[in-house]
């Protein structure tokens, strides 16, 4: 009984740490039109222009904590979408600037 509930705990403690690593795993944000976005983009990001940022977040994101990374072109719409999550409560977005900075932001985070 006690190797039972001593398994037991083992695992649980596994899935509650692991669940936690996962949800640290950023967001990314691809705020460009759906054009740009088909033509290059960082792996896994999702595509929400910025223009409707703050109507669609919704879909992709609840925890107003978890990291939350935007990136366009230049930066210019990354900032203004980042402006619009932290004015709808998100506390940890982070304007990562251009695509080819996502790019390399991306490449240093990436397990080896």
């Amino acid at each position: 009984m006690k190797r039972f509930l001593f398994s037991t705990a083992m695992l649980l403690a596994f899935v509650f740490f692991s669940s936690c690593l996962w949800a640290s795993e950023p967001l990314w944000i691809d705020v460009r039109t759906a054009d740009e976005y088909v033509s290059g983009h960082v792996d896994g990001a999702v595509n929400i222009p910025y223009t409707e940022i703050t109507s669609r977040i919704g879909e992709v994101a609840e925890d107003k904590e978890a990291p939350i990374y935007v990136y366009c072109r230049s930066g210019r719409r990354s900032g203004i979408a980042l402006e619009s999550l932290q004015q709808a409560g998100f506390t940890n977005v982070v304007n990562v600037g251009g695509l080819e900075d996502a790019r390399a932001k991306a490449a240093d985070a990436a397990p080896e």
